[in-house]
């Protein structure tokens, strides 16, 4: 699951969670990191010519890369079937990733901006790059973050890369969980709609994160409530300018000139 950070991958992650064949666990915070060396690498003509003459070709390099990411996410959590990573920013790299595990799947979760910035600045999420003082800054970080992320999920196409909006998820769990699990090659289990069931303790059902300051919200059943919570919240001059600060709301199907609540189209 790839987006940015306060987009809802949190309350997949649960509900995934709850499904006896996945078990995706909280956010690693090193794979980014890899990924990102990697693609430094890449960038790099200078540098990939002196890993080339150390002997490190770029298929020895995709071979650590993948084994240092699949020790990570087979590990950190217990075993299952399926294992999924939760990630942000990750499908930054979709088109490498898939190179790296071709089998491998991606969901690309879908927010309302305004909605994903004001959560991050009201619960103090921190994500490399965004100012939480400055809601004009995080709205054109975010349109740029999601504008390379849409480019990437097309890039793999519609069966590599199912793309869920966070509205639609919230008010239809039943159906688009349903196109979740399909997409998945997985069968269906009631289970996921109610994942506040399972949270029991952490060593039966670890949620809860110490570090993942979203994972206090997934002890309670799906929601409409964040839909509507950053109406009011963004200052005038940002709303004024908002089609210019994040062209990709419109991109997505949102409507920059509508400031009374969040529709997905």
């Amino acid at each position: 699951m790839r987006t940015v950070d306060g987009s809802g991958t949190t309350l997949v992650r649960a509900m995934l969670d709850a499904h006896s064949d996945i078990r995706c666990g909280e956010e690693t915070r090193v794979v980014p990191r890899i990924l990102q060396l990697a693609a430094q690498w890449n960038r790099s003509a200078k540098e990939t010519n002196r890993l080339h003459e150390a002997g490190l070709t770029d298929q020895i390099i995709g071979d650590a890369v993948a084994a240092f990411i699949l020790e990570v996410v087979v590990k950190h959590g217990e075993p299952a079937p399926r294992v999924c990573n939760k990630d942000p920013f990750t499908l930054k790299y979709g088109v490498y990733l898939l190179k790296l595990f071709p089998q491998a799947k991606f969901i690309f979760m879908i927010r309302d901006g305004r909605a994903v910035v004001h959560s991050l600045i009201s619960r103090k999420v921190t994500v490399t790059g965004f100012d939480l003082t400055d809601y004009r800054q995080c709205l054109t970080k975010w349109s740029n973050s999601m504008k390379t992320m849409l480019k990437e999920c097309e890039e793999l196409g519609p069966d590599k890369c199912l793309k869920v909006k966070y509205e639609n998820l919230v008010l239809h769990p039943k159906s688009e969980m349903e196109k979740i699990l399909k997409y998945l090659g997985l069968p269906w289990m009631d289970d996921v709609l109610h994942h506040e069931q399972f949270i029991t303790s952490p060593e039966v059902y670890p949620c809860q994160s110490k570090v993942e300051r979203s994972s206090d919200q997934v002890v309670k059943p799906v929601n409409v409530e964040a839909l509507t919570k950053w109406v009011g919240a963004i200052p005038d001059d940002v709303v004024r300018d908002m089609e210019t600060i994040a062209p990709m709301l419109s991109n997505l199907g949102y409507s920059p000139k509508d400031n009374r609540r969040t529709t997905a189209h």
